[in-house]
């Protein structure tokens, strides 16, 4: 499968959008290197179009995606009457091409050392389909219909705001769209175990009722998620309880006792020696620091 991997931030942004209506025996047009991605998705009929060297049918309830740097054009007449959405969009990031899945990886620590990495925002992938059958085309149909439904009314910036908010729901539907085909079932059992880690991280947590949660083996939980996180269940959760500690410490005036008890630490020793072994100074003196 071909996929459009794209490191975000800055979002795909959305230019512009359309409805057609062919009959039979037309066909898309021909373009070369036009500098924005187009996305078709079929109501109803098929498009016959070309990428390069590559041939799709681009069939009801089906979605395309033709790339800025290639050649695109129809490689047949439409057999049947069709009815297309078509999307122009344009990212300022970088993007590439791959067929490779990335590893999920957990949010890089924030190091509040680096003073340039203050305030930057974590890059992280969006992962689309170039060529997809769309898990809800009907939810699908709707989005793109109030996207062009505020059409007449772009010359509002709240108006433009309200597209551009739209659009970023129909990628997510649509990268949401290979997540049953991408996913195998050590991915599945490893981002299980880090929602539930997240989600019950105040909570007493071993490996054995990690397992009996997911209803998997604990040490098949540990061997996924080292494959996918690089980390074990158990590093993870400690990472996740510092991390929000780290967030307490700065917005409240919570003891550190409270603290450790708030993310999860039975004995506020042993939080404060966790603390400064991961983040290089006491929980007391990382606060001293916002102070």
């Amino acid at each position: 499968m071909k996929l459009l991997e794209f490191t975000l931030p800055p979002l795909p942004h959305y230019i512009a959008s359309g409805r057609t209506k062919f009959t039979v025996g037309e066909r898309h047009m021909s373009r070369r290197h036009i500098g924005l991605f187009d996305m078709l998705a079929v109501r109803k009929g098929c498009l016959y179009i070309g990428e390069d060297d590559c041939h799709y049918e681009v069939a009801e309830g089906t979605a395309l995606i033709l790339r800025p740097d290639a050649f695109h054009y129809a490689t047949e007449g439409c057999r049947t009457n069709t009815d297309y959405y078509w999307l122009h969009f344009r990212t300022m990031g970088d993007w590439r091409m791959t067929e490779t899945v990335p590893p999920s990886r957990s949010p890089e620590p924030y190091d509040d050392r680096d003073e340039a990495y203050k305030f930057d925002a974590n890059a992280f992938q969006l992962v689309l389909p170039q060529f997809v059958k769309l898990a809800q085309p009907g939810k699908f149909e709707e989005l793109m219909d109030q996207i062009l439904s505020l059409g007449p009314e772009a010359h509002l910036n709240v108006s433009r705001f309200h597209q551009q908010l739209l659009f970023q729901e129909a990628l997510r539907q649509l990268s949401a769209s290979i997540e049953s085909q991408l996913a195998s079932p050590s991915v599945a059992c490893a981002e299980q175990a880090a929602a539930y880690l997240r989600s019950h991280y105040r909570e007493e947590i071993t490996a054995r009722s990690l397992g009996e949660a997911l209803s998997f083996h604990p040490v098949y939980v540990a061997r996924c998620m080292r494959r996918e996180y690089g980390l074990s269940p158990m590093a993870y959760l400690l990472r996740y309880r510092i991390e929000q500690s780290k967030l307490l410490l700065m917005q409240t005036d919570y003891s550190i006792a409270r603290i450790a008890e708030e993310v999860g630490f039975n004995q506020t020793p042993y939080f404060s020696s966790c603390f400064l072994r991961t983040e290089g100074l006491s929980p007391r003196e990382y606060r001293q620091r916002f102070s």
